[in-house]
């Protein structure tokens, strides 16, 4: 349900910020919020799909292109600069959606394995909200409704075998919007989590130090612009969380239900 003091949150004429646009759930998600009037200001490290998805959508001029690691500050500080040229410093909208995976038992991989995960998934929307807080209370200020919304995962809700790491970013990431939206609520910027369950997309043909055409055995898995229509909708709502498909729906509410019992299917699983 949407809080009391929020409104439905409309992407006409807003200045927005989606990370991990060249693919997937950001991709379909930036040609919607463009086809819906948005300035989006899409990041991600290949500038040529990001090419290719501005020619995608119904007007190229409203996406603009940032090429780049969203873990560099130095990206980071190259798409702010454009939205503030766009809105005159205004933000209403950010997604962190970039994200990275890992398959593999965790006593197998190196250190470096779970810190590339947790900057990608964890840190670099960490470090995104931060320098965008103060563009996000200026819309506020000024009687607007801006969101931040995360791209979790239902593994952020509960843990299987073989992505220790991948559960682990996801983890902190609930548990910070959690935090952040209690936070946020008295200065009118709704935080917004969405939790898909595998989404068919290239998200596999790039995890960290894992054997190649690994797959993701999970049931209930969406193709991405399914996915994006959901995001915006409960960005739209100003909803505080949605957990998609009925796969991922059941792990979630099963794992509520009765813990010892998914911790045993879960372990057999694993073995």
């Amino acid at each position: 349900m949407p809080l009391p003091f929020q409104q439905v949150w409309d992407p006409q004429d807003s200045v927005t910020i989606v990370t991990g646009a060249s693919s997937g759930i950001g991709f379909e998600l930036t040609r919607m919020l463009v086809d819906q009037g948005a300035h989006v200001v899409a990041v991600a490290r290949r500038r040529e799909r990001l090419k290719e998805l501005a020619n995608s959508t119904s007007r190229p001029e409203r996406v603009h292109c940032i090429a780049g690691d969203v873990t560099e500050a130095s990206t980071r500080a190259a798409a702010l600069n454009v939205s503030d040229s766009l809105g005159d410093g205004r933000l209403d909208l950010l997604v962190n959606n970039a994200g990275v995976g890992a398959i593999g038992p965790f006593a197998d991989a190196s250190p470096e394995r779970m810190r590339r995960v947790m900057e990608v998934n964890f840190f670099a929307p960490v470090d995104w909200t931060r320098d965008a807080l103060p563009r996000l209370r200026s819309v506020a200020q000024n009687g607007g409704r801006p969101v931040i919304c995360n791209i979790g995962s239902v593994l952020g809700h509960r843990a299987v075998p073989d992505k220790s790491e991948y559960c682990a970013s996801k983890f902190a990431l609930h548990g910070w919007n959690d935090s952040l939206r209690a936070e946020l609520v008295g200065d009118g910027i709704g935080v917004t989590l969405v939790s898909p369950s595998t989404t068919r997309s290239e998200f596999f043909d790039s995890l960290v130090e894992t054997e190649p055409d690994q797959k993701s055995n999970s049931i209930g898995s969406w193709p991405p612009r399914r996915v994006a229509q959901a995001t915006l909708l409960a960005i739209k709502r100003s909803r505080s969380e949605v957990i998609l498909s009925l796969g991922g729906k059941a792990l979630v509410y099963a794992d509520r239900v009765s813990p010892p019992v998914m911790n045993g299917i879960l372990a057999k699983r694993g073995r």
